[in-house]
């Protein structure tokens, strides 16, 4: 039977939930982030398909989730060790605030996350030691590849594409987490960089964009658009399906990897 799969943006709601779920005789599974996780991630609760239609029919029942995701059991297990610490921390925690399926890669997950401290004074730093980096001091963002993964880190915001599933998403989370402080704690032997290095390739705005070539944006196909985008000859904001359409939902993910170009919402081409 189809699963589905959702996590908690704190302790509170993930208790809230579990317990709502108890009283109205739900049956649901648990998958703990464990000490090693516990900085990044909160308990996720497992449910059948069905029983989530009748959830959402009971108009009594009030919790905050991340959203529901098609559930797939994770390859690799949450390691028995504690979190890293370091002498000096400018990342701490973060929670998932929102759960989604990627778009560019449907079979993957897409993450909305927010830090409990603004990062932005690591970018410099990060810029300097990241060879796959992209500083964007316009709009304070600092956007890199890790693999087939793009993350981008604002102040007090964290997006990660193309996670395989909770217990990856997790380790990815725990991942940015020791890099970004492991960089901050010798920051006084790194000189920071400023320079913008290297732009996301077309390909991967591409990915991002509706793919319905309707031309409303002035260019004949999305792919020439992605181009255009990638010159900062247009702007995300000409293509009108996402900006007031029925793709509205690409817009996060879309924004997210223009801010690696220094492209922001606000601006105009």
């Amino acid at each position: 039977m189809e699963k589905l799969i959702t996590t908690f943006p704190n302790k509170e709601e993930f208790g809230k939930t579990v317990s709502l779920l108890s009283e109205i005789g739900i049956k649901y599974d648990i998958i703990s982030p464990g000490a090693a996780y516990s900085k990044v991630g909160i308990s996720s609760a497992v449910v059948d398909a069905e029983d989530m239609r009748l959830i959402s029919e009971r108009k009594s029942i009030d919790f905050i989730c991340s959203g529901w995701v098609d559930y797939r059991p994770s390859a690799i297990k949450v390691p028995d060790t504690a979190p890293a610490s370091f002498k000096e921390e400018v990342l701490t925690e973060s929670a998932i605030m929102v759960l989604a399926p990627c778009v560019a890669d449907y079979k993957k997950l897409r993450l909305i996350v927010h830090t409990s401290s603004n990062i932005e004074a690591s970018f410099p730093y990060l810029n300097s030691e990241i060879p796959t980096g992209s500083y964007t001091r316009d709009t304070e963002t600092f956007t890199f590849m890790d693999g087939y993964r793009m993350i981008s880190l604002y102040g007090h915001r964290i997006t990660v594409a193309k996670t395989d599933d909770i217990v990856d998403t997790w380790r990815v989370l725990e991942k940015i987490r020791c890099l970004v402080n492991d960089i901050w704690s010798r920051r006084a032997q790194i000189q920071p960089s400023y320079e913008l290095k290297k732009k996301p390739p077309a390909l991967e705005i591409y990915k991002r964009l509706p793919g319905t070539n309707c031309g409303t944006c002035g260019q004949k196909t999305c792919m020439a658009f992605a181009v255009f985008l990638w010159n900062g000859e247009s702007h995300p904001s000409q293509c009108k399906p996402i900006f007031g359409g029925e793709h509205s939902n690409l817009k996060e993910p879309l924004m997210a990897i223009c801010a690696g170009l220094g492209i922001a919402e606000s601006e105009e081409i």
